[in-house]
C-alpha cells in the first residue's frame, strides 16, 4: 500500500495563502498523475488540481489563477500553493496519486478560511 502523507493545512484569514505539501513512500514518478482534491462538509468529493507525468495540469475552475500544483520527482512531493484563499475554499485537501493500476489518498489535512 503506498502512503500518501500530507502537511501543512490549518487557519487562514480570507485572502490569505497557505501551501500544502504531500511526500509519497515510493518515487512520484512512478506515479501517472498526482495532485489534490478536496471535500467540504455536505458535498463529494472534486478534484482541485492534477499535475500529469507529462502535459499541462488541470484546476477547478474555481481556484484557476489563484492555486498552483508542482511536483518534485526527485524528492517525491506534490504541492499545492493556494493564493487569495476565500472561505468557501474550506474543506478537507487530500493528496491523490494514480498509476497503472489504481488510485491512491492521503489522510486528508484540515483547510479552514476565515476571519
Amino acid at each position: 500500500q503506498v502512503q500518501l502523507v500530507e502537511s501543512g493545512g490549518g487557519l487562514v484569514q480570507p485572502g490569505g495563502s497557505l501551501r500544502l505539501s504531500c511526500s509519497a513512500a515510493r518515487t512520484m514518478f512512478s506515479f501517472n498523475a498526482v495532485g489534490w482534491y478536496r471535500q467540504a462538509p455536505g458535498q463529494q468529493r472534486a478534484m482541485v488540481a492534477i499535475r500529469p507525468n507529462w502535459g499541462s495540469s488541470h484546476y477547478n475552475d474555481s481556484v484557476m489563477g489563484r492555486f498552483t500544483v508542482s511536483r518534485d520527482n526527485a524528492k517525491n512531493t506534490v504541492d499545492l500553493q493556494m493564493n487569495n484563499l476565500k472561505p468557501e475554499d474550506t474543506a478537507v485537501y487530500y493528496c491523490y496519486g494514480r498509476d497503472s493500476v489504481q488510485e491512491y489518498w492521503g489522510q486528508g489535512t484540515q483547510v479552514t478560511v476565515s476571519s
